[in-house]
């Protein structure tokens, strides 16, 4: 009889980079995710992530500071030289329609209106037009 390898637990206690602390800020995006219809809460990159029909549309970026969303390219630019300590992206994210935007910087109004936008590119356009005064 062969004995199976029971896996090794880690003796580090700290939070793992891919799994944000349930801080203040982490618990409002959940919260404004969550009022969205059609919202699914997912993984993306071994972080915390939300989806509408199976398509991504906001994660928690795996520093622990920072949230993904998607943006508009144009969009995106003018955001980025309005206000650099607020949003800004990575060399990863450089060709594709996302933002990162940093938690500690973004009022939750702007947080707000961040998440309606990324999950209106995101949802299909019956769920999108079904929405009823939500962020119009």
């Amino acid at each position: 009889m062969t004995a199976t390898k029971q896996p090794r637990k880690s003796k580090n206690t700290r939070l793992s980079k891919a799994h944000p602390p349930k801080s203040p800020a982490f618990e409002t995006v959940c919260r404004l995710a969550r009022t969205l219809p059609g919202v699914e809460e997912s993984t993306s990159y071994g972080t915390p992530a939300f989806k509408v029909r199976g398509k991504l549309f906001a994660r928690f970026h795996q520093d622990g500071e920072s949230l993904v969303v998607s943006v508009d390219f144009d969009e995106r630019e003018e955001m980025m030289s309005a206000d650099p300590e607020k949003f800004y992206i990575t060399d990863h994210y450089r060709n594709y329609p996302w933002i990162l935007v940093r938690l500690s910087k973004v009022r939750p109004d702007e947080l707000r209106d961040l998440l309606l936008g990324s999950w209106r590119r995101a949802a299909p356009k019956q769920m999108v037009s079904s929405l009823h005064g939500i962020g119009r």
